[in-house]
C-alpha cells in the first residue's frame, strides 16, 4: 500500500482521494499518536486549524475539527490563512498541534492537510507513519465535558501581521522599512488575500493588488507564483520598483523587477544571505539550498563569503538540515525560503517584506540581481528506465564524469532518480544554452540506453 503522506502531508482530489471521512479519521488518529508521545500529558489540548480559500476547504477544515474535538481536543479555528501563518499561531499561542487544509499552488479541486507539532513545526517522518498506522482503529471516545470545544478565532490573524512586520523592521533596522517602494502584490486569489497586502502596507510599501478576491474556485488559477506573466505585466503598466506573487496558502514568494524580469527564489536568498552576512547574523555565514539550486547561486555566494550546504529537493529537507545544525536561512528556486528565527516553515509574506527592504535600502531589484548570475539550466526527463541503477551502472557513471570533466567550474551534472516513477531526470548546467543541451541530451541518450527496462 502507497504511503498516504506525502512530503508536505496529505493531498488529493478532494472529496475523491481526500475525503471528510478521511479528514475525521487522521484528526483522530493524530490526537492518539500525541497522547501516546505523551505530548498531551497534564492538560487539556488545543489546536489550531487555518485553511485556504478553495471551496472544498469548508468542509475538509470543518471534518478536521470535529475529528479533533470528538478525540477531546480543543480547536481554535482561524479561517483562511497563509500556512506560515497557522505555523506561528501554534507557537504562539502554545498549541499542542496545528493543521492546515491546502493543496498549496496546486489547481482549485485538489486539497490537503498538514499537520504541526508544539512550536509550529513540521512532523518528522517517524510521526505520520505513526498518525497513519492508527487509521480506523477502535478508541475509547470522550463525552459529555470531556468532548473538545470549537471557538472561531479568525481574529488572531492581527498576531500574525504584527509579527512578520516586526521581523522586517528589525532586518532593516526602520518602522518604515520598505518607504519610497512601489510595488504590486500578486495573491493568486488565495490565503495571503488580506494579510499579505496588509503587511506590506504598515511596512511602508505604496502597494498595487491583484488577483485578491478569492471566490473558492479562482485559487491559482492562471495567477500567482506558478503563472507570472500576468504580475509581469503589471509591474511595467504601474511603474513599480517591483512586484512579489504569492502561491495558494502563500508559503512562497516569486519576484519581479521593475523591467519585469523574473526574480527566482535562488536569487532571493542569495540576496537576503549577502545583505545578512554583512549584518553579522547569517549563522556560520552559511546557506542551506537544495541540489537543484543554480550553479550561480554557488558561485555568488562563493565570491561572498558564503558556504552552501546542499539538500535533497524539498523543502521539508531544506528544514531539516537547519534544525539539526542551526542554521538561520535556507531555501528553494521555487521560492520556499525560510528565515529560521521568525518562522518555522517558508512564509512568502516574510520573504516580500524583506526584499522589498532590501529593494528601499539597496536600490533596484535588477541593480542588485545582477550580482547572482543564473547559468543557463536542462532538464531531461528519461521515461521507461530503472531508476535504481542511475548511481550504479559503470558506463552512465563514465558518461557523467567525462560530462563534468569537459563543463569544469562553469558547469554542472545532476541525475535524479524519479521517487515513484521509473523515470530519470537529467539536469545539466553549463555556460550556454547551447552547451547545456548538448550534454543533458547525450546524457539523456546514455541513462535511455544503459537502464532500459527489460
Amino acid at each position: 500500500m502507497a504511503r498516504l503522506f506525502g512530503t508536505d502531508g496529505v493531498r488529493g482530489l478532494a472529496n475523491r482521494d481526500l475525503t471528510a471521512e478521511l479528514a475525521v479519521d487522521l484528526s483522530v488518529a493524530a490526537a492518539h499518536v500525541l497522547a501516546e508521545r505523551g505530548e498531551l500529558a497534564g492538560h487539556r489540548p488545543r489546536a489550531v486549524i487555518g485553511r485556504d480559500p478553495r471551496v472544498s476547504g469548508e468542509f475538509l477544515s470543518a471534518a478536521v475539527a470535529a475529528g479533533l474535538a470528538s478525540a477531546g481536543i480543543d480547536v481554535l479555528s482561524v479561517g483562511v490563512l497563509p500556512t506560515p501563518a497557522v505555523a506561528y499561531l501554534t507557537a504562539s499561542t502554545e498549541a499542542d498541534l496545528g493543521v492546515v487544509v491546502s493543496a498549496s499552488h496546486n489547481a482549485m479541486p485538489d486539497n490537503g492537510i498538514k499537520f504541526f507539532a508544539r512550536g509550529g513545526h513540521k512532523l518528522d517522518d517517524a510521526v505520520e507513519e505513526a498518525i497513519e498506522a492508527r487509521l480506523g482503529e477502535e478508541w475509547q471516545r470522550p463525552t459529555g465535558a470531556e468532548v473538545g470545544r470549537i471557538v472561531g478565532a479568525e481574529g488572531l490573524a492581527s498576531q500574525y501581521v504584527d509579527h512578520v512586520v516586526d521581523a522586517v523592521r528589525g532586518f532593516a533596522g526602520s518602522e518604515s522599512p520598505l518607504a519610497g517602494v512601489r510595488l504590486v502584490v500578486d495573491c493568486a486569489h488565495g490565503a495571503a488575500s488580506a494579510v499579505g497586502p496588509e503587511a506590506l502596507r504598515r511596512a511602508g510599501a505604496e502597494v498595487v493588488v491583484i488577483h485578491a478576491e478569492p471566490d473558492g474556485i479562482n485559487i491559482n488559477d492562471g495567477v500567482g507564483s506558478t503563472h507570472l506573466t500576468p504580475l509581469r505585466e503589471a509591474v511595467v503598466a504601474h511603474g513599480a520598483h517591483m512586484g512579489v506573487a504569492f502561491d495558494g496558502d502563500a508559503d512562497r514568494c516569486l519576484a519581479v523587477d521593475h523591467t519585469g524580469a523574473i526574480v527566482d527564489g535562488d536569487r532571493i536568498m542569495g540576496l537576503v544571505a549577502i545583505a545578512m552576512k554583512r549584518a553579522g547574523t547569517l549563522y556560520r555565514d552559511t546557506l542551506v539550498a537544495t541540489v537543484m539550486s543554480n550553479l550561480g547561486l554557488h558561485h555568488a555566494m562563493r565570491a561572498a563569503g558564503i558556504e552552501i550546504v546542499e539538500t535533497a529537493v524539498g523543502d521539508r529537507y531544506v528544514l531539516e538540515a537547519m534544525r539539526e545544525n542551526g542554521y538561520v536561512l535556507g531555501g528553494e528556486q521555487s521560492g520556499h525560503i525560510i528565515l529560521s528565527e521568525h518562522a518555522t516553515t517558508g512564509d512568502g509574506v516574510l520573504t516580500a517584506l524583506m526584499l522589498g527592504a532590501l529593494v528601499a535600502s539597496g536600490g533596484p531589484l535588477h541593480d542588485q540581481c545582477a550580482t547572482i548570475e543564473t547559468l543557463p539550466q536542462v532538464l531531461v526527463n528519461v521515461a521507461g528506465v530503472d531508476r535504481s541503477r542511475v548511481h550504479t551502472d559503470a558506463a552512465l557513471a563514465e558518461a557523467v564524469a567525462h560530462a563534468r570533466r569537459e563543463l569544469g567550474d562553469a558547469g554542472r551534472v545532476l541525475l535524479r532518480p524519479s521517487g515513484t516513477e521509473p523515470l530519470v531526470r537529467v539536469m545539466v548546467e553549463a555556460s550556454t544554452s547551447a552547451d547545456a543541451q548538448r550534454h543533458a541530451d547525450a546524457l539523456a541518450a546514455v541513462v535511455a540506453d544503459r537502464l532500459a527496462l527489460t
